[in-house]
């Protein structure tokens, strides 16, 4: 079970919980194309972004494997919201998670996704003390796989075209890291 803290303190964000008042930094993330690109779904509407911030605004505590724990990301200096992240806890039995993350263009290349990720990756060492964290990306995601291999994440697997995604067949890439080798890379 985890209850984290928050906010959740990184060197220049905060991850914290949603909230209703997030709705159009929310929807300026999720209506854009190039944010979308890669992922499951396409822009969203005002509305199906408000239907999704409902969704996460209830997902801040994991209490049971199957859930999801969905946390703004937000840069302490600023306020704005530059994104989101994921930790999904898989199972309790094998101790496995996946974690994932969001972030509007105008916060790339800054290092925030890694900074975030790596919070995501504490909270599932630490605070659940999981065995094994992985991450699922667009074979073509290339910036996304750097930020896994920064984390120290080595690529599991490069499944070729088992997707098919908007229209097209797609790769996926499998990025994992073990507690032990986690350990290793933070001391």
């Amino acid at each position: 079970m985890l209850k984290p803290a928050y906010p959740i303190r990184t060197e220049r964000l905060l991850l914290r919980p949603f909230t209703p008042g997030d709705l159009d930094a929310l929807h300026a993330v999720q209506s854009l194309p190039d944010v979308t690109r890669y992922l499951y779904w396409g822009p969203r509407d005002r509305e199906q972004v408000r239907e999704a911030l409902e969704a996460k605004t209830g997902q801040t505590a994991l209490l049971d494997e199957g859930q999801a724990l969905s946390l703004a990301v937000e840069v302490a200096a600023t306020g704005e919201l530059a994104g989101d992240a994921l930790l999904f806890w898989h199972s309790r039995v094998h101790r496995s998670g996946e974690i994932g993350y969001v972030f509007h263009p105008d916060h790339h290349g800054r290092g925030y996704a890694t900074e975030a990720a790596r919070a995501l990756l504490e909270l599932a060492f630490d605070g659940l003390d999981l065995h094994r964290v992985a991450a699922r990306l667009d074979g073509r995601n290339t910036a996304s796989a750097r930020v896994l291999e920064r984390l120290g994440m080595r690529r599991e697997a490069h499944l070729v075209e088992n997707e098919w995604v908007k229209g097209e067949w797609t790769d996926e890439l499998v990025y994992a890291i073990l507690q032990r080798d986690w350990r290793r890379t933070t001391r």
